[in-house]
């Protein structure tokens, strides 16, 4: 899971982005202006940014430069832009843009952008995972991506040991870690979705949605099964 700030001055776009990383798993902040970027780019400290180009107060460009120049772009910058010119994206990338999505933005091209984002920032990231077993509650997303070791064994019990081969591409390693992650959970609270809504920060629609996506049994934490 990461932390991912979208700025963009149209609001469909923003419900439309926070909605699909949101069902990645992710935690979306949301900004509608540069004013508002700068005030949770300081307040969060994101993975990563999705910035529009054309927006009302301060271009996307503009607060690119800024935080440049300022030691701030400490994190991938992902363009955004109906309209822009190759010679604005040729701008962007060179003060630090890692990427450039053209509006209307596929959902293939968005989390592949993303995805590549992401890796970029795990690595730049020191580790804190050795060859030894860590349990569930010390092992996170983030340092899965790090590759900071060849595999991390997480102890989802007293009868069962998940490890992850951290050399595998970084969506099935994640998915990996995720089902497990859930799995852990269900068989925990008994199976209720209400109870690992709860303790994973989940609405549970998006909880639902995500299990059945991950291929998670439903009915494996369930008293009685």
């Amino acid at each position: 899971m990461a932390n991912i700030l979208v700025v963009d001055d149209e609001l469909g776009i923003r419900d439309l982005l926070s909605e699909i990383l949101n069902d990645e798993g992710h935690q979306v902040e949301l900004a509608e202006n540069a004013a508002q970027a700068r005030a949770a780019r300081a307040r969060i400290r994101p993975d990563l940014v999705l910035l529009d180009i054309w927006m009302p107060d301060t271009d996307g460009v503009t607060l690119l430069k800024e935080w440049s120049s300022s030691g701030l772009l400490s994190m991938p910058v992902i363009m955004m832009s109906g309209h822009a010119t190759i010679d604005t994206a040729v701008e962007a990338t060179k003060i630090g843009a890692m990427a450039f999505l053209e509006k209307p933005i596929t959902l293939q091209k968005l989390l592949k952008a993303v995805e590549q984002g992401l890796t970029k920032t795990a690595i730049r990231k020191p580790t804190a995972l050795n060859s030894a077993a860590v349990h569930s509650a010390d092992l996170t997303v983030e340092a899965v991506m790090t590759g900071g070791a060849l595999s991390a064994p997480i102890d989802l019990g007293p009868q069962s040991t998940q490890s992850f081969l951290l050399e595998k591409p970084l969506r099935e390693a994640r998915d990996e870690f995720e089902k497990a992650y859930f799995e852990f959970h269900l068989a925990k609270e008994g199976g209720s979705m209400t109870r690992v809504a709860e303790k994973t920060g989940l609405e549970r629609t998006h909880l639902y949605r995500k299990l059945k996506q991950l291929g998670v049994d439903l009915t494996r934490g369930k008293r009685g099964v």
